[in-house]
């Protein structure tokens, strides 16, 4: 089924623990991503299903896997943990792509694991149906992110606040390494385990920098940039990470680890939706800020890669902060420039946008249908878009100034209109249809969630089977938290 080729289980043992995964009771598929398959290169053999399901589960390990969990450490909501570790998660090993891309394949949910800190190393069925359903949704949005194989069941119940069921959730990814990798064997003063990941990491995501003066200078940056271009695109769609802890940050770029995040309804720069961030430190205007945060802390593990001289390995991280935090404000105009239609660049662009998000705040509309409706306000159809506002006024006032803008462009109506329909999507995961296909399939209901997997194939279009997928959630509907699945 899979050709691995496991080039992080070659490292040395500290990195990583050797686990197999413990076998459940009665496994059975529930959803198999074929198009992500044939991607990767995976051959599945529906012929027999029940085999299918026992390698998904990780009853069954395939040849070729050599499963083990990851060592890592990490800052949680700002305190280190100097070990955390795969818990609950066992990867499999990494395929090449079609594409000639290297893959994991890890099993979440598989069973304890040495870093499992007691826990039953098992997930539930409501936390994988959601990041089954998020990981694709974001993918299908074009940003960056780890990617749904499978959701498999396990036949049996686990133990939270209550008994739910039980399931296996197949994860891919670029690879699984965090910024609390890194931090894993700084914790412990071990430069050799730094330098090594370095290496691996730079040949993995990063061969381009081997030629550079100072490869690890250019990691850092480059880790940086992609991480600022990330939470721009995340802003622009309106999602709200949750839980960027360290160990939740990859090298990558990719997005990962869907537990408590959630989407914007109506417009609010300090929304926060994890039952767990009861001070905000997550929340929606937060997050460049804590990506930076991040970053300074994946500095430190690296300073003594930098240079030699101390100081000089300070002034060159604080130098890649600082670029950070321009190459995001880059960024995140470059975004909502091209939300409001703007194709040219103009002093006044970023006041122009953060107009409309004031006015949105104060006329509590919702954001993506406040920025999909711009399409329609350039046809002349401006009702659509200010019956959005509680208080339209400010928004009228709006409209008029960015019409006047867009005169500076000369841009024809269909052309604007076929561009802000491009990058502003009609169906988002909203959280009261996330959790609605959830709360079905926990009764064994799962056409909700196949429809609303089919309504995110395509979020750009605007289908009237799928009309209630755009709509904003009714009062009684609202989600007003969400939870991590540990």
């Amino acid at each position: 089924m899979f050709q691995f080729d496991n080039s992080y289980a070659r490292l040395p043992d500290r990195f990583f623990a050797s686990v197999y995964p413990e076998p459940v009771e009665g496994p059975k598929l529930l959803k198999f991503n074929g198009s992500l398959a044939e991607e990767l290169g995976v051959e599945a053999d529906f012929s027999d299903p029940a085999r299918l399901a026992a390698i998904l589960a990780g009853n069954v390990v395939p040849p070729g896997a050599m499963p083990i969990a990851m060592a890592y450490a990490g800052h949680q909501f700002g305190n280190f943990v100097p070990q955390l570790g795969d818990g609950r998660a066992i990867l499999l090993g990494e395929v090449v792509d079609r594409n000639g891309k290297r893959r994991d394949i890890q099993l979440k949910g598989a069973g304890p694991t040495p870093y499992s800190r007691r826990g039953d190393g098992r997930a539930a069925l409501g936390p994988v149906l959601r990041e089954y359903i998020v990981s694709e949704a974001m993918n299908a949005l074009g940003v960056p992110a780890t990617r749904a194989l499978a959701a498999v069941a396990t036949g049996e119940q686990v133990y939270r606040e209550t008994v739910e069921q039980g399931a296996v959730f197949v994860r891919v990814a670029a690879s699984h390494v965090r910024i609390g990798t890194f931090q894993f064997f700084a914790a412990r003063g071990d430069n050799d385990g730094i330098k090594l990941l370095a290496d691996y990491v730079i040949e993995r995501h990063y061969p381009e920098l081997k030629i550079a003066e100072n490869p690890y200078l250019a990691l850092l940056q480059g880790v940086a940039a992609r991480q600022a271009d990330l939470i721009a695109r995340w802003m622009g769609i309106g999602f709200i990470h949750g839980v960027m802890n360290t160990d939740n940050m990859t090298i990558s770029g990719e997005t990962i680890d869907f537990g408590p995040c959630a989407f914007l309804d109506e417009y609010d720069p300090m929304k926060v939706f994890s039952s767990i961030d009861q001070g905000g430190r997550y929340a929606y205007r937060n997050q460049p800020g804590i990506g930076q945060w991040n970053i300074a802390r994946l500095a430190e593990c690296l300073l003594p890669l930098l240079d030699e001289d101390e100081e000089k390995a300070v002034e060159a991280a604080n130098a890649v902060l600082k670029a950070f935090g321009e190459r995001f404000q880059k960024e995140w105009i470059g975004v909502f420039r091209a939300k409001i239609g703007l194709a040219t660049e103009a002093d006044g662009d970023g006041d122009l946008i953060q107009a409309l998000l004031a006015a949105m705040h104060e006329g509590q509309a919702d954001f993506t249908l406040a920025f999909r409706r711009l399409a329609d306000a350039a046809e002349g159809g401006q009702e659509a878009f200010l019956k959005g506002f509680a208080d339209a006024d400010k928004a009228q006032t709006w409209l008029a100034d960015w019409r006047e803008r867009l005169t500076t462009e000369a841009r024809p109506v269909g052309e604007l209109a076929a561009a802000l329909r491009a990058v502003n999507p009609a169906i988002i995961p909203r959280n009261h249809k996330v959790q609605e296909a959830l709360s079905a399939a926990n009764y064994g209901d799962f056409s909700f969630f196949e429809r609303l997997l089919e309504a995110l194939e395509k979020p750009f279009e605007e289908r009237p089977e799928f009309v209630s997928y755009m709509q904003p959630p009714k009062p009684e509907e609202r989600v007003t938290q969400t939870f991590c699945g540990t």
